[in-house]
């Protein structure tokens, strides 16, 4: 079967300076179009380093993906490396000089230097996957039945020759297997007492369909895969096996599409016509920032109240005094107080309420680091529900939210 590696250049991404999301948008690409990617490498800058990993990985996969090294300082090496793996010489290609020259001069309006004429030199034993949006060209090599593409660092002078380019050529010079996916989103289980429920079921899974588990923020996704090269068979095969999984977790199932928490609840609100506010002491809007972060949010969320301060508990949600003292800002009271000022403020169907205490300091011994109360409610009722975690303070926020958000589902689909 056909696969590929991914080999990322650059000592920014061995000392964790720069993160590499090149990978995994090289990865879904190329399985969305039938070629599974087997290895991926990240090397520094140096010589013999990216040189064993043409050698490795051109051992293992048909498609070996290069990206980074590309630039006109004297650390970017890739090119000239290539050129000489490749057995070839620089050449100057006219086009993309022309190009570069335009960039600098009309985009960029910077002053033309003579290594920025180099972006146009590539070994002749390539060839050229022209750059719209940069100055540094993709190049396309051969050997021994093998593709090896070099591409930009810069995401989005990757991602355009990916897609102007590779995703093009790759099934004109390789037969695609089909690669079919299915996921859902549990929530209110364990990974291990999950897999004990079905069990039985991955057990009779047949051979090329194979089952995953993601867990992620208290929550585990179940993947099924199947793969193939009779697309109607492997799509049947895989649509049976994943409806007989759903109705074996119908009391944990959120969802049966591929998306995070906050699309199901927006999806949700937006069926009923409904509307949602928050109110965030302890996550600081993060709740906020994860329903807009996704389009047409402004139909479903009308805002937030981040009341850090106990003050503004008090001036903008209607939390007493009385409560403060006596309960303490991190208590179930003060979360419900919370919710109904938020519904008064905000004028929304439904309201989020959080307040807790994220660490590093903060706690008491009866409240200790991570412990987070959630309230969600109407204008009719209020849910609320005791959180402890033990983790640092950014995964307690964000355990947070995606908890509250999870509550806030349950309490729409109960009370609608």
């Amino acid at each position: 079967m056909i696969q590929a590696s991914i080999i990322t250049i650059g000592d920014e991404l061995l000392i964790g300076q720069v993160i590499d999301t090149n990978s995994a948008w090289i990865a879904q690409q190329l399985n969305a179009i039938g070629v599974p990617v087997k290895r991926r490498v990240a090397v520094g800058d140096a010589w013999d380093a990216i040189w064993d990993a043409l050698d490795e990985e051109g051992k293992h996969s048909n498609i070996i993906l290069i990206t980074g090294g590309l630039g006109p300082t004297a650390d970017d090496i890739t090119k000239p490396l290539l050129c000489e793996y490749f057995n070839g010489k620089m050449v100057r290609d006219e086009k993309v000089l022309a190009h570069v020259k335009h960039l600098f001069e009309q985009v960029f309006r910077r002053p033309w230097l003579e290594p920025n004429a180099q972006q146009a030199d590539v070994p002749d034993t390539c060839t050229v996957l022209f750059n719209s949006v940069g100055t540094a060209p993709g190049m396309m090599f051969e050997k021994e039945g093998k593709v090896f593409i070099s591409m930009p660092g810069v995401p989005f002078e990757m991602q355009t020759i990916m897609r102007e380019h590779v995703l093009k050529l790759l099934p004109q010079r390789f037969k695609m297997a089909h690669i079919a996916h299915r996921t859902l989103l549990t929530a209110g289980i364990g990974e291990s007492f999950l897999a004990e429920r079905i069990k039985n079921f991955e057990a009779k899974l047949p051979s090329n369909v194979k089952l995953a588990y993601l867990p992620s923020y208290g929550m585990v996704r179940l993947r099924l895969t199947d793969t193939g090269y009779d697309v109607d068979a492997i799509e049947k095969e895989i649509d049976e096996q994943f409806a007989t999984l759903q109705t074996l977790i119908p009391d944990v199932l959120v969802t049966n599409v591929d998306e995070p928490m906050e699309t199901v609840v927006g999806k949700l609100l937006l069926s009923k016509k409904q509307t949602v506010g928050t109110a965030e002491s302890c996550t600081g809007g993060y709740i906020a920032h994860l329903i807009t972060s996704h389009a047409g949010s402004s139909a479903y969320f009308k805002g937030s109240v981040v009341s850090y301060d106990n003050k503004v508990k008090t001036d903008l949600l209607g939390v007493t005094n009385e409560t403060l003292q006596k309960e303490g800002a991190v208590s179930e009271e003060t979360v419900m107080q919370m919710v109904k000022g938020a519904l008064a403020q905000l004028n929304t169907d439904y309201a989020v309420a959080v307040s807790g205490i994220m660490g590093p300091d903060g706690g008491s011994a009866e409240k200790p680091v991570g412990t987070v109360w959630v309230a969600v409610g109407n204008n009719k009722k209020i849910t609320t529900q005791k959180l402890w975690f033990r983790y640092e303070r950014k995964r307690n926020i964000e355990l947070t939210a995606i908890n509250a958000l999870n509550l806030l589902r349950k309490f729409i689909l109960e009370n609608s």
